[in-house]
């Protein structure tokens, strides 16, 4: 039987790709940086808080030391809870301080923007950090906010009917990015 789900969607970037492509950000990263030691990812649930762990990998093959990683949910800190329904939070997980570092915030795809807004704000409530970026994998458009990413994987433009899926091995057995048209 053929999940009509799977044959729905359209691939944006194979796992080769992909994995070129995290390799590209973590690369641009490190650039971006003036001390790999300083560096701390914050990943926002959910596929965030994944893809900042696959990032952290990388990063620390390609430096040779371990890189902080955590998780930061802004749910209480969005401006349009109304709009969009509450879900449950999930645990905010910084095993190290914010203070002083240069912090990485990672997030799949940005859309309207927000989600990062709100982590923003959510992550000041946590300390003072020496410098704040944002890397996203794919870029959708459809900003309401002037949030723009440091690091992007992929511009896609998109609908708003559609929907953009980040797969990890990690979690979904394969790895890739697709396009998703929903019903409107």
């Amino acid at each position: 039987m053929v999940d009509p789900l799977i044959d729905s969607r359209v691939e944006i970037l194979s796992e080769k790709a992909l994995g070129r492509t995290i390799n590209r950000l973590a690369s641009q990263v490190l650039e971006s940086v003036s001390n790999s030691e300083e560096l701390f990812l914050v990943g926002i649930p959910t596929r965030g808080v994944q893809l900042s762990q696959v990032l952290a990998r990388e990063l620390e093959s390609l430096t040779g030391h371990s890189i902080d990683h955590g998780s930061l949910d802004p749910t209480f800190h969005r401006d349009d809870l109304v709009s969009i329904g509450t879900r449950i939070a999930q645990p905010t997980d910084l095993p190290s301080s914010v203070e002083g570092r240069q912090i990485v915030l990672v997030d799949d795809v940005i859309f309207t923007g927000r989600t990062v807004r709100a982590a923003l704000e959510a992550l000041l409530a946590w300390g003072r950090p020496k410098k704040m970026m944002l890397l996203v994998m794919v870029d959708r458009g459809h900003r309401e906010v002037p949030i723009q990413p440091d690091f992007c994987g992929r511009k896609v433009p998109t609908k708003r009917s559609e929907n953009i899926e980040l797969r990890l091995k990690d979690i979904d057995g394969e790895e890739g990015i697709y396009l998703r048209k929903t019903s409107d």
